[in-house]
């Protein structure tokens, strides 16, 4: 990131610098395709109101946030989701999933918190596609790196979009960039969770606070140093190894489907375009 921000001005902070650099990002990856629009899923947490907020200095009323509240949400999410709609002005609708969920856990009584938060994910994301395909828009997406590097996603929901501008900040650089933002402090200090079940904490199934699971990947991943030369700077020893653990036993979920070659040219072997290629 620090190489791409380079040519900005020296004047500028390190956040408004991100937060200049996301702003073109969008504008370039979303309009470079035809379309004009995009839609954002809208939990009242910190990811998606980030994404929100960079999305609609870009596109103004051509951004459409949709709440998409199950009988698991709570009802300070909502208010905060309410909330930064107002203050930033943001036009949104609401397509609750409850009637979805509530059908499948009728049809599913012996579901446990797991495949519930599977489903509701996947149900947001196909009520989210469905819409902006009536809307002709984008789907942005709103999972941040540490979640990516960790798995913690849902294949096919949460950890789908057409183009994710924070995909490549740690957790907690998304802090830093919201209070950049002036994001609503209610959101910022709530402890992050996706609402996916009564009682659910993102830092509770992960078992560390993002802070500490960052400046442990951040060693690994952005410094390539060894399991070794990490602990010796004092990081975790159990944690580390579940973070390893986690990067690579995941790592399908940050891949498309592997196809079994059996041509000269397989898609995703060798046979690769870039995503924007025209003729």
């Amino acid at each position: 990131m620090l190489k791409i921000l380079k040519g900005y001005s020296k004047a500028m902070g390190k956040y408004e610098q991100i937060s200049d650099y996301l702003q073109r990002f969008l504008e370039n990856e979303v309009k470079k395709t035809g379309i004009h629009k995009v839609v954002v899923g809208l939990s009242g947490g910190l990811d998606s109101a980030v994404v929100a907020v960079l999305a609609q200095k870009v596109f103004q009323d051509d951004l459409l946030c949709v709440k998409m509240p199950s009988h698991y949400s709570s009802q300070s999410s909502l208010d905060d989701a309410d909330e930064l709609c107002r203050d930033f002005q943001m036009n949104s609708v609401v397509a609750s999933i409850e009637p979805m969920l509530k059908a499948y856990e009728a049809l599913n009584p012996d579901m446990d918190n797991l495949r519930r938060g599977n489903f509701s994910s996947r149900m947001r994301m196909a009520t989210l596609f469905d819409i902006s395909a009536r809307e002709n828009a984008l789907v942005l997406g709103t999972s941040n790196k540490s979640e990516l590097m960790l798995g913690y996603g849902t294949l096919y929901g949460d950890l789908s979009s057409a183009v994710n501008p924070i995909g490549d900040l740690y957790k907690s650089e998304v802090y830093a960039l919201a209070e950049h933002l002036n994001i609503s402090r209610s959101i910022i200090k709530k402890p992050p969770s996706a609402d996916l079940w009564d009682g659910q904490s993102d830092e509770a199934d992960l078992g560390y606070s993002y802070a500490k699971l960052d400046e442990a990947m951040k060693l690994y991943v952005e410094e390539r140093l060894s399991r070794e030369e990490i602990v010796q700077r004092g990081i975790d020893s159990k944690m580390l190894d579940m973070i390893i653990q986690k990067i690579f036993r995941n790592h399908f979920k940050r891949k498309m489907p592997v196809i079994a070659k059996l041509t000269s040219r397989t898609l995703n072997h060798d046979f690769n375009y870039p995503r924007d290629i025209t003729l």
